[in-house]
Order: C-alpha cells, then sequence, then structure tokens
C-alpha cells in the first residue's frame, strides 16, 4: 500500500501541480507529512518525499528497477526519445560517457570569458534609476552563453537568427503544454501545440544547420566536442542524437541558469548583509573567471538560491520492477519523486528553512540526499559545474559593474516558465548607480 495523500480528483491535483506547485507541495506535507502520494491525471500514482534516507535508497537503487527516463516522459514531446534525460541503461550510459568531458575540468573553464563578456552585454544598458525584470536580461545572457559555448554561434545573424528562433519557440512552452497533453496537439497555427511544432521546426533547422557547418569545420565549442565523440565501439552520435542533446541544453540549460540568477539577484537586494558578504570578497579577488569561480562566500550564495526556491522541484523515477524500502512497497508502474523543494526546507536539515542564509553552506558539507538541486546519483545533472560556473560569474559581473537596490513591494512569487519554475513578474530590481 502506498502512503496517504489528497483524496481530490486527480485532474484537480494535476491543475494545482501545474499552476501553484511549491504551495500545493507545502500543504500536502502539513496534511500528509514528508512522504505522501499524488494521482496526477495522466500519470499514475507518484510517491513525493522528502525523507533523505528514501532518497539515498531511490539515487542508489539498480537503474533497472528504478527507471529516470522513463519517469522523464513528460519531456518526450520537447526532447525525444534520444535524449541524455529520457534514456534508460545501456543507451543512456553510453551518450552521459560522451557528453561529460565537455562540461568538466579546463574545457568548461575555457568559457569564462564567453560568460562574462554575454553579462556585460546584457546589462550594457541598465542605466541608474531605472526598475526592471532581472530574468530578462538573464535569460539573454544564459542564451547567449549556450549559442557561443555549447552551439559554437558567433556574431552576426547566425546569433540574432539563432536567439530569435529559440525565444520563439521557448514562448509557447508552459506548464500547462507540458503536462495536458491535448494542448500539444496541433489545431492549425492559431492553437498552443500548433505554434509550437512550427517554432519548434525552425529550431530544429537551424540546429541540423548548425551541426551540419561543425561537421565540416570543427570549431572550439561543446557541439564540435560532442561531434567528435566516440563510444566503446568508436561510434559517433548520429544527427538526431545530436539534435535532441542540443535542445536538451537549449530546455534545461537555458531557463533554469536564468531563473537561478533571477532569484539570486532578487534576494541580494533584499538581504544587505549577505551582499556586502559577497562585495567584499569580490573586492579582493582577481578579475579572473577561474579565480571568481572558487570564491566561497559566492559558492555560498548560489547554492543558498537553488535550496530556497529549486527550479525543478523534484527528480522522478518509475518502478520497471517491484521495489521496496522500508515499509514502502512500490508496485511496477509506479512513480516515486525525491522532492527537491520540500527536502530544502526540511528544519532538521535547514534552520528556519524560509530564512535566507548562505552560511549554512559554509558551515557544513550537506549530503546528496539532503542538498539535491542538480539530482542525484547517476542521473546527477552532468551540467552542474558549467551551471555553477556560469551563475558565479555572471553574478560576479553584474554586481561589479551596477549598484542594485530592492523594489518595495512583496517578495517574488514562484510561477512554472517553460520546464522550469521561476520568478512571476521576472524579479524586479532598480539600478542605483553604475560602477
Amino acid at each position: 500500500m502506498l502512503p496517504p495523500g489528497p483524496s481530490s480528483h486527480p485532474l484537480v491535483q494535476l491543475v494545482r501541480w501545474v499552476q501553484t506547485p511549491y504551495p500545493f507541495l507545502d500543504a500536502c506535507r502539513a496534511a500528509h507529512g514528508g512522504t505522501f502520494t499524488l494521482r496526477l491525471l495522466g500519470y499514475g500514482e507518484s510517491v513525493f518525499t522528502d525523507d533523505p534516507d528514501l532518497i539515498h535508497a531511490v539515487f542508489t537503487a539498480p537503474t533497472d528497477t528504478l527507471c529516470a527516463g522513463k519517469g522523464n516522459d513528460v519531456l518526450l514531446p520537447f526532447v525525444g526519445e534520444q535524449s541524455v534525460l529520457t534514456l534508460d541503461g545501456a543507451p543512456h550510459a553510453r551518450d552521459r560517457r560522451l557528453m561529460t568531458p565537455p562540461f568538466h575540468g579546463q574545457r568548461m573553464r575555457a568559457y569564462g570569458q564567453i560568460i562574462a563578456r554575454a553579462a556585460e552585454r546584457a546589462i550594457a544598458d541598465w542605466a541608474p534609476g531605472r526598475t526592471l525584470p532581472a530574468h530578462a536580461a538573464m535569460q539573454a545572457v544564459s542564451l547567449e552563453v549556450i549559442l557561443r559555448a555549447v552551439i559554437g554561434v558567433d556574431d552576426g545573424d547566425d546569433l540574432a537568427a539563432g536567439q530569435r528562433a529559440i525565444t520563439d519557440m521557448l514562448a509557447t512552452v508552459s506548464g500547462a503544454t507540458v503536462f495536458f497533453e491535448l494542448l500539444r496537439r496541433d489545431f492549425g497555427s492559431w492553437s498552443p501545440g500548433g505554434k509550437y511544432q512550427r517554432r519548434r521546426a525552425i529550431t530544429d533547422k537551424l540546429l541540423y544547420d548548425v551541426i551540419a557547418r561543425r561537421k565540416a569545420a570543427p570549431g572550439d565549442d561543446i557541439l564540435s566536442l560532442l561531434i567528435a565523440a566516440r563510444d566503446e565501439d568508436g561510434k559517433p552520435l548520429d544527427d538526431e542524437a545530436l539534435k535532441s542533446e542540443l535542445v536538451t541544453l537549449l530546455l534545461a540549460g537555458h531557463e533554469t541558469t536564468a531563473n537561478s540568477l533571477a532569484w539570486a539577484l532578487a534576494w541580494l537586494t533584499t538581504q544587505p548583509e549577505v551582499l556586502a558578504g559577497v562585495l567584499s570578497e569580490l573586492a579582493t579577488a582577481p578579475d579572473e573567471p577561474d579565480a571568481i569561480s572558487k570564491l566561497p562566500w559566492l559558492g555560498a550564495v548560489c547554492n543558498e538560491v537553488l535550496r530556497i526556491l529549486p527550479v525543478f522541484p523534484i527528480v522522478m523515477r518509475v518502478a520497471v520492477k517491484p521495489w521496496s524500502h522500508g515499509p514502502l512497497d512500490l508496485p511496477v508502474g509506479a512513480r516515486i519523486a525525491p522532492c527537491i523543494y520540500l527536502t530544502h526546507r526540511r528544519p532538521d536539515l535547514y534552520p528556519e528553512p524560509e530564512q535566507f542564509r548562505p552560511q549554512r553552506f559554509i558551515d557544513r558539507t550537506f549530503a546528496p540526499h539532503e542538498f539535491l538541486a542538480f539530482g542525484g546519483g547517476s542521473r546527477r545533472c552532468l551540467g552542474q559545474a558549467f551551471a555553477m560556473y556560469e551563475m558565479k560569474i555572471v553574478l560576479a559581473t553584474v554586481l561589479r559593474t551596477v549598484r542594485l537596490k530592492s523594489v518595495a513591494g512583496p517578495s517574488p512569487i514562484a510561477e512554472r516558465r517553460n520546464l522550469a519554475i521561476g520568478p512571476r513578474g521576472g524579479a524586479m530590481v532598480t539600478i542605483e548607480a553604475r560602477l
């Protein structure tokens, strides 16, 4: 028997999950404890948990018993069957091995200047006295970084066309289109599904064109490295797989980083002591990306942003064999979701969890089943190091360029943005001065 949960109709539960995910999760825990069962229309029974012991068991379970690729089936219409997010077993292990090297070590650090210059361009028009949404600028930074560092698109028409195509495509992806299959159907160019399909076709053509050009003339970008990669049998990723992985990086890496950066700026403008600590650390640090990426207080701030408002509330596994842990017996077909949001708000792990306190990441190191902003186990996000590197460099660039102050009013409310969760209204900030 699965643990109890809300008794409302599965459609009602799905609507609440789509529209107000964090308040819904808070209400479920208040009523049923930290481990409960949701019945989401179209997705069956899903056990959500904030129990670190159970989460550790899920992350270390055999991958042929609890499958993450099947757990990400909601992403299939967007990233395809050959994405590292939707693959399982040997195909997943193969693609992950091929994709990991470009996102780590010296290869990753080579993109530091690209990130810093993108941040400078995005805030070049931030004039004193202006009040604006931080999210829009952070989106521009994140997208430019992906286009330049990952796909290898340069200045000129290619960059502008890529930004326009991807922005237009992402604008058609909402929480409703992600979770309600009917809204993804193509009923014509006026329908949500029709708009997405047409804009997705433009993006796909752009990506296939870039893949062809990189094959003919490799560059220093991540795509060129993926094209050159070979598995143990000497086989490369084919064009469809390369395109799927690029779409994965666009959808999972673009909006997520932009949301986290916007949250970071929103929090820093309301936390003068925290901001003072970051500025003091930056004042003595070399203006060099690798040095900035190693600053402890800046790193703690980024971790606290990811803790208090994670851009993904859960990770999901599907049982393809019966699986048990303690009193939980998970039948075949049932889902289990380590809940990032609720785990990060356990008072026993994070005292006063509603408070923004980066110091907690200075005082102790959290286990992978306690701090799971990037998932865990063999499915831990392969772009984690790159995302953290980008966040630190962008924040350092912004804070060394402008002085921000908080906008009076309520704190930003979390809402679904594309596949991730970000600040409603874009996290408004006011530019006090340029430095």
